[in-house]
């Protein structure tokens, strides 16, 4: 395909997106620039809604089904106004790839029919407006991927018969839980960067700041969320593409470990490299919302439909024994015990990410828990292996993706071809990654002589970036997300604080740990951060999503709320 053909192509898409907007919904006045407005959250976009579209879209996903589910709200009604919200965000800040309102509103007609015949939901998820990121394959919706050659077809391949009918099994279960699926959202090409930018609708901003980047790869899930155009959605993550897009939007996100969610019948990057897998996880405005989320989705018995899912459902037994271990630590008996890592031997975190370390260690030991130093093995050497395993095949099938319609490769996901790794040197990195995370492990065991409960740490904090949100083109080190997914740790970002120009000031650099460390430093603009969210993650051994979940709902209600 000729240069001309694959942009009129990539164009024809971007346009095709914004006609599916109902006229109605279609901001008519100038949206002003990011110099001129950053922040279009809150009151910005509130100005296009009514009261009631507002009550409906700023109530979180918990507090929406116990709603729904009860008939006191129609699923229409709901659908209508996160549809109507939605269509606002992705005029705002760029965040959608399909939409399917009409088939939306038509599901939750039937939902309410079936409400009104049998007085009952049709799940937990009853009436629940659920977003998902541009992988899953939705009938009669195409997936792209953020690849032109992907457009009208099936993953690239042309007719293909699945390309109308198919649906990844997540997809099946959501419908099967009562969600009512409305939109995709946008991934930047590859899916393998931290920043949401591809040729068919170019870049997505952050909505706190859209100076700055939303994040990636669910960066679309990221911002729609945190404009609130979706109570919750479905993201991946294989480098930490869940957690940068909740951390930098100010929400949550879950990093489950491997094998806990349903990959079956979604589309990747990839396919079959296993020596990290990426893995599904939900992000939303409250822990609360993700237990919901994940929680419903492990009810369906997906180890039933997907071969690579573990046969473990929600275990209420490790929600209450943690709920317990809380109740304890307050009464100044077998205190909680949390590993804090202020940074990761690599980068250094900007200002506001060191302050936002600050206010939960401060938290933490108002609130009587233990605080351990975590010097755990080399980083260093986590974020190599990593790194290497996301280039295994030299670029190859990336590569073939692009060349399918001769598209230009955007500056942040440039792929570099290179040698393909052999079955031997593959098994040598498996067995580096093995021995990397039994020291991990030893490591995190040896703790338990530290805490003064006899228990090992009960999760680590640590940055989920250097940064808040990021300058576009200026994500250069993934290592504080990228260990987790070596490992295959559970992971909960959460939110802590905003950068504050007139706090987070900049400070004069000596002593970096190395290149890229100075490079960061220097990367740090007080004004142009200035707003945007800073969170951090909170981690946990492997397959212990019921354990973290319930701790990072507890930390994060104490955290001091920011002005």
């Amino acid at each position: 395909m000729t240069h001309a053909g694959w942009q009129q192509l990539a164009a024809a898409k971007r346009q095709s997106i914004l006609d599916a907007i109902p006229e109605k919904w279609r901001i008519q006045s100038p949206i002003p620039t990011a110099e001129e407005l950053r922040d279009v959250t809150g009151p910005y976009i509130q100005q296009f809604l009514t009261p009631r579209e507002i009550e409906i879209t700023e109530t979180d996903a918990l507090g929406i089904t116990e709603k729904t589910t009860s008939g006191t709200w129609s699923a229409v009604e709901v659908t209508e106004a996160f549809c109507h919200r939605a269509a606002l965000a992705h005029q705002l800040v760029n965040c959608l790839h399909e939409v399917f309102f009409d088939a939306a509103i038509e599901d939750a007609k039937q939902l309410d029919a079936y409400f009104a015949e049998h007085g009952k939901p049709t799940g937990p998820l009853h009436g629940l407006p659920v977003s998902l990121k541009d992988q899953f394959h939705v009938k009669g919706v195409e997936t792209t991927m953020g690849y032109v050659g992907w457009i009208g077809t099936f993953q690239g391949q042309k007719n293909d018969p699945r390309s109308k009918v198919f649906e990844s099994e997540l997809v099946r279960e959501l419908r099967s839980l009562g969600a009512v699926l409305f939109c995709k959202t946008s991934v930047p090409v590859t899916l393998m960067t931290g920043e949401t930018v591809n040729n068919i609708i170019k870049y997505t901003t952050n909505p706190h700041n859209r100076l700055l980047s939303c994040g990636g790869s669910s960066g679309g899930e990221g911002a729609l969320i945190a404009l609130k155009g979706s109570p919750g959605g479905f993201g991946t993550d294989i480098g930490g593409s869940v957690r940068i897009p909740a951390v930098f939007n100010g929400l949550y996100g879950l990093r489950p470990s491997a094998g806990r969610v349903p990959y079956e019948g979604a589309a990747n990057s990839m396919d079959g490299q296993s020596t990290i897998l990426s893995v599904i996880g939900p992000l939303a405005a409250t822990a609360r919302s993700l237990k919901l989320l994940f929680k419903a989705v492990l009810s369906q018995q997906p180890w039933y439909h997907d071969p690579l899912v573990l046969e473990l459902p929600w275990r209420d037994e490790i929600e209450k024994e943690t709920r317990a271990l809380i109740e304890k630590s307050k009464s100044g008996s077998s205190p909680l015990a949390f590993g804090l890592m202020n940074h990761n031997g690599v980068v250094r975190p900007h200002p506001p990410i060191a302050r936002a370390m600050k206010i939960v260690e401060q938290t933490l030991t108002r609130l009587g828990h233990k605080i351990i130093e975590w010097n755990p093995p080399s980083h260093a050497i986590a974020h190599q292996l990593a790194r290497e395993t996301y280039n295994l095949d030299g670029g190859a099938d990336l590569g073939h993706h692009f060349g399918l319609s001769g598209e230009d490769q955007p500056y942040q996901v440039i792929v570099e071809p290179g040698p393909q790794k052999s079955a031997s040197e593959i098994a040598v990195l498996n067995v580096q990654k093995r021995e990397y995370q039994k020291q991990y492990m030893d490591y995190w065991n040896s703790t338990a002589e530290l805490t003064g409960s006899g228990r090992p740490v009960d999760g680590v904090i640590c940055p989920a970036a250097p940064h808040a949100a990021v300058l576009p083109c200026k994500y250069d080190h993934v290592g504080y997300t990228s260990f987790v997914n070596l490992l295959d740790y559970t992971s909960v970002v959460f939110p802590v604080t905003r950068a504050d120009k007139n706090i987070d000031v900049s400070q004069p650099g000596t002593g970096f740990l190395n290149e890229m460390d100075q490079e960061v430093h220097g990367q740090y603009d007080a004004d142009a951060y200035d707003g945007a969210p800073a969170g951090l993650q909170l981690i946990g051994r492997r397959l212990q999503e019921e354990k973290v979940l319930t701790l990072a709902d507890y930390i994060g209600a104490n955290v001091p709320k920011s002005p």
